[in-house]
């Protein structure tokens, strides 16, 4: 153990949590149900609006229910529907420029994680011109209104469409970084199921099991917990382990598509307060420096890093164990490996395997550093991991 790293990570998460704690957020109100995605043009009539810039990617451009909701307003959007998976710096800023070129007045983000936090990223670079999105890194750094957003998951789990953070990943080196700011919450979420029944099943088994390490992290960051974040967590942590499986055996199965968004919508209440941990830490540097999905290492991570993480979860995944009826006569340590193992046949119900092959021992000093400055002193994990640690788990996930 680094005991100068335990000691700062503490004091900083100390006067973090107390913040955190005795603070009112932003509110993001939320419009649900099927077809909700129609309610839009009467949002920005409501807060006189005309030049939305849509913020989107290939693919849902070329969706039946976004060419209809384009023909369904008088008034013509702004698109720029050519977002990539990991949004790069230099793409967030074309984003940017176009909406001040187009003399834009508002963003409308349609699509998954990618498309939410390219739009909130380029927020912040409207808020701040001349200011490099490397420079809003970190905590508080953006400090301006963004313009109102208007945010449309099509995916039920990386909560974006909640939360204060976007991810950025670096041009020049591949590695992740979030800007994290009260003003990146989105104004308005937009939470129709009817999108979510065309997602194929790997992106919904990603991005389900994404919202899952949302809940859990935030479950055991209880140093920066209020009053209700373990009640959201738990909620999450139910509803995904009941519907994820699922929404992956039946895409058309409204029910379950609409449970899990409203899980994942919690699981981001949850980590907005809360915030993630060491999985999200390792699974930002993996995903940068191999370009890999984001849900897709996280769920791997999951099970590796609680079984580390051992008895000072034990409780906590106990405690989730029974809420999902899991081991439910089993001792505590029983019910928290039972907890693990079945995330991990649900993985590999899902196709998704044990380990990361990608991994080279090569890359495993600089995915560690990368790890450990996004880690530390911030998350208030219930471990804390200095880069030796971050390498020794790293190691074990990639099946070494």
């Amino acid at each position: 153990m680094d005991v100068p790293l335990e000691l700062s990570s503490r004091l900083y998460q100390s006067v973090a949590g107390y913040i955190i704690r005795h603070s009112k957020g932003r509110e993001t109100e939320k419009v649900e149900g099927v077809d909700s995605l129609f309610s839009i043009p009467d949002i920005l009539d409501r807060n006189h609006l005309e030049r939305p810039l849509i913020v989107t990617g290939p693919h849902i451009a070329e969706s039946e229910f976004f060419q209809s909701f384009l023909n369904d307003r008088e008034t013509s959007y702004t698109v720029f529907s050519s977002v990539k998976s990991d949004p790069a710096a230099s793409q967030i800023a074309q984003i940017a420029r176009m909406y001040e070129e187009e003399n834009c007045d508002s963003i409308i983000a349609i699509g998954g994680g990618s498309n939410l936090d390219a739009a909130k990223a380029a927020g912040a670079m409207i808020a701040r011109p001349g200011h490099a999105l490397r420079k809003m890194r970190g905590l508080f750094k953006v400090r301006r209104e963004i313009p109102f957003f208007i945010a449309v998951p099509t995916t039920a789990g990386t909560g974006s469409e909640m939360t204060m953070a976007a991810v950025v990943t670096d041009d020049a080196t591949g590695q992740k970084y979030s800007l994290i700011d009260p003003v990146l919450k989105p104004d308005v979420a937009v939470l129709d199921p009817s999108l979510l029944v065309s997602l194929p099943q790997k992106p919904t088994a990603y991005a389900g099991v994404d919202a899952l390490v949302h809940a859990v992290e935030a479950y055991l960051n209880e140093r920066y917990h209020r009053e209700d974040t373990k009640d959201y967590c738990e909620e999450a942590v139910e509803a995904i382990m009941e519907f994820l499986p699922k929404s992956y055996d039946d895409g058309e199965d409204l029910e379950a598509r609409e449970e899990m968004l409203i899980a994942s919508n919690k699981a981001a209440e949850a980590f907005n307060v809360a915030g993630v941990g060491n999985i999200h830490a390792l699974a930002h540097a993996i995903g940068g420096r191999y370009s890999l999905p984001h849900g897709y290492v996280n769920a791997i991570l999951l099970p590796i890093v609680l079984r580390d993480y051992g008895k000072a979860v034990e409780a906590q995944i106990a405690r989730l164990a029974s809420i999902c009826d899991i081991e439910k006569d089993g001792s505590r340590s029983e019910r928290a490996e039972g907890f693990i193992r079945v995330i991990e046949e649900m993985n590999a119900r899902m196709g998704i395997p044990d380990h990361i092959e990608e991994i080279k021992e090569q890359d495993i000093a600089a995915m560690s550093a990368w790890a450990a400055k996004e880690a530390n002193p911030l998350y208030a994990v219930p471990v804390i991991y200095d880069k030796r640690h971050f390498a020794e788990v790293l190691r074990k996930a990639s099946g070494r």
